[in-house]
């Protein structure tokens, strides 16, 4: 981590944090008052767009259902696959916990983030105790992308939007498919709801 300052805030990144065994104790033998910021979203959608970007990468890697199911008629889903098990939000924050008290962790909603980036960047500055200077003001609506994206700063001449490997078209699944995804994550879901004290809403 680079040094920093007592007036300043640094933050550092990776989706692969959270999902991470060994993450939550370096983190913690780095700094136990650090502040841990997660944007979750419904796993099943996540679990399509993961295999989404995969497939646009790699074109002749088996089917979403092949992937996702040890044998699907039995209802047998593979959690060894990367993209169904970092869905399984519940799990991966019990190991998180053993080291961070649950009020050092704030979690984002990925949907929300999509349909009301202000609100959801005003949780996020309260959480870290500072001042709400981003605001709606500072967000558009892109309607080819179908994400908002950030005004034009003071430093850039052209609004920041995501990137060309983001707001592409999900691969069709098969509903019967999401059906029974749906029912797997149920449980790993409800948990999570009642552990962070949050209610996504992902049925």
């Amino acid at each position: 981590m680079p040094r920093t300052l007592d007036s300043q805030i640094t933050v550092e990144k990776t989706p692969s944090y959270f999902v991470t065994k060994e993450a939550p104790r370096r983190i913690f033998n780095m700094s136990r008052d650090t502040k841990l910021i997660v944007v979750v979203r419904n796993p099943v959608t996540r679990a399509i767009s993961d295999y989404t970007q995969t497939l646009s990468k790699k074109p002749d890697i088996p089917t979403f259902e092949g992937l996702s199911f040890r044998n699907r008629s039995l209802g047998l889903v593979d959690t060894s696959w990367n993209a169904i098990r970092i869905g399984m939000y519940a799990v991966h924050l019990e190991s998180w916990l053993q080291y961070f008290p649950l009020s050092q962790i704030h979690f984002v909603s990925g949907e929300k983030l999509i349909t009301d980036p202000a609100g959801e960047m005003g949780k996020v500055q309260d959480f870290l105790g500072i001042k709400r200077v981003i605001t709606d003001k500072h967000f558009y609506f892109n309607k080819t992308k179908g994400f908002p994206c950030l005004k034009k700063t003071e430093s850039s001449s052209s609004p920041r939007c995501l990137g060309k490997s983001k707001g592409r078209t999900h691969v069709q699944i098969d509903p019967e498919v999401i059906e029974q995804l749906r029912d797997f994550y149920r449980p790993y879901n409800i948990k999570f709801y009642e552990t962070v004290g949050q209610d996504f809403r992902w049925e």
